[in-house]
C-alpha cells in the first residue's frame, strides 16, 4: 500500500478524520496541515486502519 493511501481505514474512521480536519480548518490551520493532524489524531485514538493478525490488541471488554 502506498504511503498516504486511506483504503485501510473504515468509513467511521474516515468520517472522524473529516470532522477533525474541518475543526482544525475552522481554527485557521492550513488545509494540508489540518488533514495531516486529523489523520494523526485518528491513528492515535484508533491505532491505525483496519488491521488483523498477531500483535493486534483484542477489543476492550466492558
Amino acid at each position: 500500500m502506498p504511503q498516504g493511501d486511506k483504503d485501510a481505514y473504515t468509513a467511521k474512521q474516515k468520517r472522524k478524520a473529516e470532522h477533525i480536519e474541518e475543526s482544525y480548518e475552522a481554527r485557521g490551520v492550513p488545509a494540508g496541515e489540518a488533514e495531516a493532524r486529523a489523520w494523526a489524531t485518528v491513528n492515535k485514538q484508533d491505532g491505525g486502519g483496519k488491521q488483523s493478525g498477531s500483535g493486534r490488541k483484542p477489543p476492550a471488554k466492558p
